[in-house]
């Protein structure tokens, strides 16, 4: 077994995913763990645990651990500032971290921590602009600047789920105050939600099909259908490539990148989604910029935020700040 490792891990709102990562990226061992965790304490004690389970799995020594969370993040203090989808406002959770687990561990945005994988080893290789957006069960985002990712003045930039594309649009889900935000829109939860609406209403489809026989109607079972062929499934998916489209098209009249990662679960859809995104993108974004711009899928499609947290580890062990 390989010594040396840090463990990388990536809480979500509804997910929780660790590994054991060497200096080449390789995964020795994975924990996972699904469902939303209670309150802070137990957010907090699912963290330790997941990390203990692939902790006692490895045989070689683990230097350091790195946290991706989907939170506003002082990085400088190590602080959740606040967060969408789990009760962690103002919580020192760098130290708190530190302290039970006995090990060094770096903090940063998930999405951002994505970046800096398929940054630095993944689909955005080689660039020095680029937009990352994990679509999970909200979104996270992360962005390159001029060869850096971009944190803001505490490190907390990159919510770019939260770009409004309706104004008067669908209440943002979760404790964001806004109408109208892309997460609203595009996600895991959104894709299950309009799954569920167009099953009720179209009950000859696959999905209607789904619902009468009891099955849970689920952003992973609208893209399993669509998959399969299911029109009404695959219209939805559609729907919500247009809306990112959108997103994206403010995405890069602002940002004019080389490339713009799509990752997360609901990359699952693939071209199905994209492919959407991307005719509404060339529509409506300013052509020069347009002309210039990948969308691609993540390499590391749902683990770009472990792999990230990982360098993340490794780079703090280094002196580095990604």
């Amino acid at each position: 077994m390989a010594a040396g490792c840090v463990i990388g891990v990536d809480l979500g709102g509804t997910k929780l995913l660790a590994g054991t990562v060497d200096e080449d990226l390789q995964v020795h061992h994975r924990a996972y763990r699904l469902g939303r965790g209670g309150d802070t304490r137990t957010v907090l004690a699912n963290i330790v645990d997941v990390v203990q389970e692939v902790r006692e799995a490895h045989e070689g020594e683990i230097e350091a651990v790195g946290l991706g969370i989907p939170c506003l993040v002082d990085r400088e203090r190590g602080v959740a500032l606040a967060c969408n989808h789990l009760p962690l406002v103002d919580v020192p959770i760098r130290d708190l971290m530190a302290e039970q687990l006995g090990l060094p561990v770096f903090l940063d945005n998930d999405g951002s921590a994505a970046m800096l994988a398929e940054w630095k080893w993944g689909a955005a290789q080689g660039a020095t602009d680029a937009v990352l957006l994990t679509l999970g069960t909200g979104i996270g985002g992360g962005l390159l600047v001029g060869g850096k990712v971009a944190r803001g003045s505490v490190g907390a930039a990159g919510e770019l789920g939260h770009i409004v594309i309706a104004q008067d649009g669908l209440p943002c889900p979760g404790a964001c105050p806004n109408h109208g935000c892309l997460e609203a829109y595009v996600s895991g939860n959104a894709l299950g939600r309009e799954g569920l609406r167009v099953a009720r209403a179209v009950p000859e489809s696959e999905l209607g099909r789904a619902l009468a026989s009891g099955r849970e109607i689920t952003g992973a079972l609208v893209t399993e259908l669509a998959h399969d062929g299911d029109a009404a499934a695959r219209d939805v998916v559609a729907n919500m490539g247009s809306h990112l489209g959108v997103g994206l098209t403010s995405l890069v009249n602002i940002f004019n990148p080389e490339v713009v990662v799509v990752g997360g679960a609901a990359i699952a859809a693939g071209e199905l989604l994209l492919a959407p995104a991307r005719d509404v993108l060339a529509r409506r974004g300013l052509p020069a910029l347009v002309e210039r711009v990948r969308v691609v899928p993540a390499r590391f499609g749902a683990e770009s935020g472990m792999l990230g947290a990982a360098v993340l580890a490794m780079e703090g062990l280094a002196g580095g700040d990604g």
